[in-house]
């Protein structure tokens, strides 16, 4: 991609005090036209390049204006291998680590030999996650529309919209960008995207970054109190954290929290079995008696 190209030009350029076009061509696999418009570009935007012709000419960056080296240290040149890693677990592809060789070429002195640190943004959807991903990544760069059929739990129905930025929040993937349908910046969960396909172009608006905080996103409604058996303490800690419970006399475990509606609320103390007992709000802890009678007459119906 040709950010990605120009942060690994600007990255030689800035470690070599000089090289050829034919050089940066073979090294990202592109034609030397190609190069000479990345240079233009990188021009435009303020980095002060020169250029010589002839025997012992090249590429280099004016003198007066280099930037230090050293300017990045081996522990922050692991941080930047760690994420563009983790950005390979998502497509299953080399392609970052590849860009990571192409920014540390000639100066392996700044990449330590062993990595500390390894991110896997890898989802369960391996097979259908990754091609939704590089569709919305090439829709962004080149500024079309993507359109898809949407699930969600209020309907399903048919979006296009701007794309933006794709998120990685909550464990799972996003798209942000503008919706035609509601005339608004909406946050959509890839995997609740079906029939994904690139649409017409559109002109950039200005957009804002996305507010994912869980106030903004997920509004609590309900305040709950669960009571539950001491085996599932791993599960709250993993969940919650060792503070959002205390230890009543007996050994059971009293957690108290917000969920943004009953749903979520009864579902997820339905997971835990006879192990857990929902004492308020009493509405919901009616509604979960209800609930529960209705799947003991369904299950008991067959011998």
């Amino acid at each position: 991609m040709k950010m990605e190209r120009l942060i690994g030009i600007l990255s030689i350029l800035l470690q070599r005090e000089k090289i050829t076009a034919p050089e940066l061509a073979a090294q990202f696999e592109v034609s030397r036209r190609t190069i000479q418009r990345d240079i233009e570009s990188l021009c435009r935007a303020g980095i002060p390049i020169s250029t010589t012709q002839g025997t012992g000419g090249g590429i280099s960056i004016m003198e007066g204006y280099r930037v230090d080296r050293t300017v990045l240290t081996g522990p922050e040149m692991q941080a930047i291998l760690a994420g563009l890693r983790s950005l390979d677990s998502v497509s299953g592809t080399r392609r970052y680590a590849q860009l990571m060789e192409k920014l540390s070429a000639g100066t392996g002195r700044l990449i330590p030999g062993g990595a500390h640190m390894l991110i896997d943004l890898s989802s369960w959807y391996k097979t259908s996650l990754p091609p939704k991903i590089e569709l919305i990544q090439g829709a962004m760069e080149q500024q079309r529309t993507i359109c898809f059929r949407y699930f969600s739990p209020k309907e399903e129905s048919v979006r296009t919209i701007e794309p933006c930025y794709l998120v990685f929040h909550w464990s799972d993937w996003y798209v942000w960008g503008w919706c035609r349908m509601r005339e608004d910046f909406r946050l959509f969960k890839l995997n609740r995207m079906t029939e994904l396909t690139i649409g017409e172009p559109f002109a950039p608006r200005c957009a804002p970054l996305p507010d994912l905080t869980p106030e903004r996103i997920f509004p609590v409604k309900y305040q709950v109190t669960v009571l539950f058996d001491p085996a599932c303490r791993w599960r709250l800690v993993e969940e919650y954290g060792a503070d959002r419970f205390t230890v009543e006399p007996d050994g059971r475990l009293r957690f108290t929290g917000g969920f943004p509606d009953a749903d979520s609320v009864l579902s997820w103390v339905l997971t835990f079995g006879d192990k857990a007992e929902l004492l308020e709000p009493e509405e919901l802890r009616q509604q979960l008696g209800d609930l529960t009678k209705t799947l003991a007459h369904r299950y008991q119906g067959r011998n």
